[in-house]
């Protein structure tokens, strides 16, 4: 090892000076076996790097399929390898100058060992959450009830929280938002999501309820509910039911009350409505769906943002079925997807299918600049592809 003299001398050859340096120098030297394949070396950002100091885990997932990503307790970031010209040195135990105690101006030599090296690192970049996997595995076995008498119910595979964990791209916080957005439930210890014509049959028990004891859709209380609809299906659907279409809150004498939400309401009753046609005539849509909604609430198109596409190009006005959910993550991939539907979009028309992949303050006018080419047609701003869309 070197000696501070050699060091001195080795900076007089070089015409450094010593006061222009910090009082310690540090002498690097390979411990045995090193290897650049003994480590990988991870960019974090401060919050990244208060979690791992707070004792907390960052989770690698992925498929073999699948391009991994790193997710905390609450967001998910892709992984890319980054390439660097320097040499990256792993050395434990080495101080940077402001970890150092205080001490005097006299040199120092101090010694460290390298533990392994790299010219590249993992690069994290904070991304959307993978989701649509999510609803495809709780579809492969949708729960429409319980079975009947002795009637067993029909096979399929069921995923527990841990399983979803291990299959999902995305973050436990993340995962648990989403599977109370596409209403699904944990029954038994599995989680699952509700056949529609079955949540919708449970939605009609309550709205006709409703009606029958002529209660305010903004009063409507849980226990009555459970007692008078607990004989039809089980009392934990029920509340179900209410909590995805309901905000649950509790009355001056504690009793626990749901405000039904319209717009939740309307958008369910447009979807059952919907999926049972290619194209609906806009007009005699509206008047079918505002007779099957329940009396006392107003069906209004914006409520069916990102659920249906209207057709005002066509005589008569049409509506279709055109869920958000199945359309591509990837934002090239939707962005195919929507100009293969139609070649030229009006921005209200094409936002709310865009609005789920802008990144943080990012808008949907920056996505469209981006992806897309704008125009004038009879006086309205209108959308179209950059680049050819395939088929």
């Amino acid at each position: 090892m070197r000696t501070l003299e050699e060091t001195q001398a080795t900076l007089q050859i070089a015409k450094v000076k010593e006061e222009d340096l910090q009082p310690v120098t540090y002498c690097l030297s390979f411990g045995d076996n090193v290897s650049s394949g003994d480590y990988c070396l991870m960019e974090l950002d401060d919050t990244l790097c208060k979690h791992i100091e707070a004792g907390k885990s960052l989770i690698i997932r992925g498929d073999k399929d699948e391009h991994a990503v790193l997710c905390s307790e609450d967001k998910t970031y892709d992984l890319k390898i980054a390439d660097t010209s320097n040499l990256l040195l792993f050395v434990p135990g080495c101080k940077t100058p402001d970890q150092l105690p205080d001490i005097s101006a006299s040199p120092q030599l101090m010694h460290a060992q390298i533990w392994g090296f790299s010219n590249c690192y993992w690069e994290l970049r904070r991304q959307r959450p993978r989701l649509k996997k999510l609803k495809k595995l709780l579809m492969e076995n949708p729960y429409d009830g319980p079975a009947v008498g002795m009637q067993e119910e029909a096979p399929g595979p069921k995923y527990t929280m841990d399983d979803l964990l291990e299959r999902i791209q995305a973050s436990r916080e993340e995962i648990e938002a989403h599977l109370q957005n596409v209403h699904a439930c944990e029954i038994d210890g599995f989680w699952r999501i509700l056949d529609f014509d079955y949540e919708m049959k449970l939605l009609g028990h309550v709205t006709q309820l409703v009606d029958s004891e002529s209660w305010s859709f903004s009063k409507v209380p849980l226990s009555v509910c459970l007692e008078e609809l607990g004989s039809l299906e089980p009392k934990a659907m029920i509340e179900h039911c209410l909590n995805c279409y309901g905000r649950r809150y509790s009355n001056e004498d504690g009793q626990v009350i749901y405000a039904l939400d319209e717009d939740k309401v309307c958008r369910a009753t447009a979807q059952l409505l919907l999926q049972n046609a290619v194209k609906f005539n806009l007009s005699e849509f509206q008047e079918v769906w505002q007779q099957s909604v329940p009396e006392g609430m107003s069906a209004r198109l914006d409520q069916l943002r990102g659920l249906a596409l209207l057709d005002r190009s066509s005589k008569p006005e049409t509506i279709s079925l055109l869920r958000i959910e199945d359309l591509p993550e990837d934002t090239l991939e939707r962005f195919n997807s929507l100009f293969s539907l139609r070649e030229k979009w009006t921005q209200d028309d094409i936002e709310p299918y865009i609005q789920d992949l802008c990144g943080e303050k990012q808008t949907t006018g920056a996505l469209l600049t981006k992806h897309a080419r704008s125009s004038v047609q009879n006086g309205v701003k209108v959308y179209n592809s950059r680049r050819p869309v395939a088929t």
